[in-house]
Parts: C-alpha cells; structure tokens; sequence
C-alpha cells in the first residue's frame, strides 16, 4: 500500500491534473487523501457529491449540490495561491453529459497551470474514449497486511479484547481480500454476540468471504472438508506439497525463496486429481477458490479479457488461497479459430499472470486429455511443476481400499490380498465405487459386508483402463518421455 500512496503523492506533485481512482471504498480512500495532503502540505482538500455539495476545509460547505458542472467550474477558477486537492465522487454518473466531458477537456490543459488536481472517484472505469489520454486512471488496492493489522489492532484495543500477536496476525491473513468497511462489519458482530475480538472470528470472516466470492459468475468458494489423510497413495505428491506450503512462510522468504506458483496434475479420470486440490485446502488451512473456465467466455467483444483480469484480481485480493482450474484441458483445448480467438487470448492473458504474479495464489490444475492441452501451458515457468497420476498400484489399491472401508465399516475383518489382485487397472474413484457397490449387496440382505460382496462388485465394474485403453497409453507414453514427474 505504501508503494501506491507514493505513486499518488507522486502524480499530485508532477501536476497531473486529473486522476481517475477505480474504488467503492469511499471512506478508505478519504482518509488516504486527507493524509497525503497533510504530507505534501496541501493547504485544502475538498470533496464533493451530488447530495452533500462540497466539504472540507474551505468555507464552501454545501455549495453546488446536485450541480457537477459548477463544482468543476469552481475548481477551475482557483488561483495556484493555495494548493487546492478537489474529489469528486459518483463521478461516473455524470461523464456522458456533453457540457461536462467539454470542461473536463478544458481542466485537463487549464489545471496544469496550477497547484490543483482533481480525483475523481468510482467503482467503475471512465466509458468515453475521448477523454483517455486526458484522465490517469489507477485502483484503489484493497487494505493490505500492514492496514488490516493496523485496523484489527486498533479496534482490538478500543474493545479491551487481549489479542496475542499470533492471533492478530492470523486475523489479518484470513481478512486478506475483504475491504476496510466489511472487516469493521465482521468485528462489530464479534463484539456483539462475544463482547470482544478474537481468532474464533476467523469463521465469520470466511463466511463473509464466501458472500464475496458468490457474487462473482466465475469464481466459487469451495468448502472442502477432505484432507490429505483421505487420498490414497500418491507419495510422492504428498511430499512435493508439503515441502511447496513451507515457501509460504516468512522464513522462505527470508531464506530467498519465491512463492510458489501453482502445479498440473495430468492423469486418467478417477486418479485422484480434484480429491487432491481439495485435500489441500484443508491441510494447508486456505480458502479454495474454483474457476469455471467456461464462464469466464462471453459473446461480447472483449468482455471475455475483462472477466479474466476480474477474477485475477479478487483471486489475488483473496490471497493467501488455491486457485482451483478444473479440467483446463475442455477450457482451452478447442480450436481457436472457431471463437475468432477469444480463449487465446483468454489464455495468454492468464499465462501472462501465472509466470509474473508475485501474490500467494497457488495454482492447482487438472486435465485429462494432455494432448489438448496447448503447448505454452506445459513450458516450465507456468506451474513450478507437472505431476503425471497414474492408475494405482496393488500397494496404493491396498492403501484406498482400505481407507475406504475403514471410513464405512471400521470393523471390517477380511483380507483383500484377492480383490488388489482382481483389481489390477482400476482408478482410485473405481475402487471407491466397488467399496459402496459391495456395501449395497450386503445391506440388501441385512447382514454385514463380507470378502465375497468385494469380489462381486469388483467383477461386475468395467474399469477405464479398458473401455478408454488407447487414451490411458496415450497418457502413459507422454509421462514416460519426462516431461511429467510420476505422482507415486
């Protein structure tokens, strides 16, 4: 936040007239201008909205209410004598009307002239092309780290609520993502049902997530309740992850470490690749975050590109959390010219972010089909690593039979030595699904789950690994090549 304040101090001092910043938070950013214009001895600063009319520290107090245009006249008749910032808010109500946008014209060249700037403020981008090259247009970030310690801290200490630093700080990582004025909603509820802050309030600061989060088409928060304890085999995998949440920490940073980017699990369906990216929003206690890749694709022009750098944003806004891209393999495997290239640009769009973001969002994909994958995705630098989930084992089929029966009868009491062998090329969802088919033939005759109930189920499920045999050896030559690291 410190670098953004400074390129705005530095906008303002260079004279640049006029200043678009893309907000909702009103409030936040008040206070941020009434602070730099203390730093930069800015002797007035003024804003302005169509019911209240002008406030702040000059005797102008309600003047030009519900008149856009004589306010901006007004600030076009001050001298440079006092440096005068004037904000005007909602502006975006008013852009279209021609006698505005005409004087908005002549502000642009007349306030170089002065020690006076105009911001104006929105929550939406400026639509006439005309006046572009006239308005510098910046974001209002949301709070970061420091603020949201700041803020919580303050707060904590007005309510008497005795916050260790450890649960601050834990605080501040979960509201990560939420704006100034929704975090002061989230303890004031605290307060009222708790009497003080605490980190139990760390649950209602996800649900409020949540409701963030459901208001975008594209993004959805996804509550995984599996762990890493209720995927079976891959090792390998498991070890890899658990060495990439270690770089999460402050001490990897320390230690010159980058944050992680993100990893592609390529394999048969039923592998385990989803059950693996909810496994690790759980261990990794993070918020997981599912991109519908195909809603991210609209008919109008360029609102496909719009869309994708939106949900980069609250992604990014959300951070720390997992970015979950499901099957990308169907999101961009298509041909290119049949969309007059609108998921390539899609694509480059998020290659672009994947290679250069410097935020913690850790990218978890999952395709099926390598070969439709384009080749830009798969070269090094996209996902700090490509994990190929191959069919199981009899030592990894023992591992997820076993962990499904112990989760649905814990006291089973028969050897499965038969069923691994008669399971040779079946997934781990197969597995899964002989398990439950065998559970329906005992309970149909009310009695408890035998060894031969197993068998049966297995021998009557037809495995991937024949009805798609040219598709799996597909898969399996291309990892065997190296261009996949083995996931057991």
């Amino acid at each position: 936040m410190d670098s953004w304040c400074k390129n705005l101090e530095l906008l303002i001092k260079s004279r640049t007239p006029l200043i678009w910043i893309r907000t909702k938070e009103e409030e936040r950013l008040h206070k941020i201008l009434d602070f730099s214009c203390d730093k930069l001895n800015v002797k007035r600063f003024a804003s302005w909205d169509c019911v209240n009319g002008i406030k702040g520290t000059i005797n102008e107090e309600g003047k030009f209410c519900n008149n856009p245009l004589g306010v901006l006249n007004w600030i076009k008749a001050q001298t440079s004598e006092i440096a005068t910032i004037l904000l005007i808010k909602d502006f975006h109500k008013f852009y279209d009307d021609p006698s505005i946008s005409r004087t908005i014209k002549e502000l642009s060249y007349t306030l170089k002239e002065t020690n006076n700037n105009l911001i104006l403020s929105s929550h939406i981008l400026p639509t006439s092309e005309e006046l572009d090259d006239l308005i510098t247009i910046i974001n209002l970030p949301l709070p970061d780290q420091s603020e949201l310690t700041t803020l919580i801290k303050t707060i904590a200490v007005n309510t008497d609520s005795d916050l260790s630093d450890e649960d601050l700080n834990q605080l501040a990582i979960a509201s990560s993502g939420l704006s100034e004025t929704k975090v002061k909603q989230v303890t004031a509820k605290a307060l009222t049902q708790r009497g003080k802050i605490s980190k139990y309030d760390i649950k209602d600061i996800l649900e409020e997530k949540k409701q963030v989060i459901a208001r975008s088409e594209i993004l959805e928060f996804f509550e995984s309740k599996s762990s890493q304890q209720d995927v079976g085999g891959l090792k390998v995998l498991k070890v890899w992850l658990k060495q990439r949440y270690k770089a999460f920490s402050k001490e990897a940073r320390d230690y010159g470490l980058p944050i992680p980017k993100g990893v592609l699990l390529v394999g048969p369906q039923g592998t385990g690749k989803s059950l693996t990216a909810k496994s690790i929003s759980q261990s990794w206690s993070m918020p997981l975050l599912r991109l519908d890749v195909g809603r991210l694709f609209s008919s109008l022009v360029g609102s496909s590109e719009a869309r994708t750098r939106e949900t980069i944003s609250r992604a990014e806004a959300m951070a720390p959390c997992i970015l979950w891209i499901d099957e990308i393999d169907k999101g961009f495997g298509g041909d290119a010219r049949s969309d007059g290239g609108t998921s390539q640009r899609v694509l480059a769009s998020l290659l672009t972010w994947m290679s250069e973001k410097e935020s913690a969002v850790f990218v978890i994909a999952t395709a099926n089909a390598i070969d439709k994958l384009p080749a830009e995705l798969l070269r090094k630098g996209r996902f700090d690593e490509i994990f190929f989930l191959d069919l199981p084992n009899s030592e990894e089929r023992f591992s997820i039979i076993d962990l499904h029966l112990k989760k649905r009868r814990p006291n089973y009491n028969f050897p499965l030595s038969t069923i691994i062998d008669r399971t040779e090329g079946y997934s781990g969802a197969e597995l899964e699904q002989a398990v439950i088919e065998g559970m329906h033939l005992s309970f149909s005759e009310s009695r408890e789950l035998m060894e031969k109930d197993l068998i049966k189920a297995v021998s009557e499920l037809v495995p991937l690994s024949r009805t798609a045999k040219e598709q799996i050896d597909f898969l399996k030559k291309w990892s065997s090549t190296g261009r996949a690291r083995q996931a057991s």
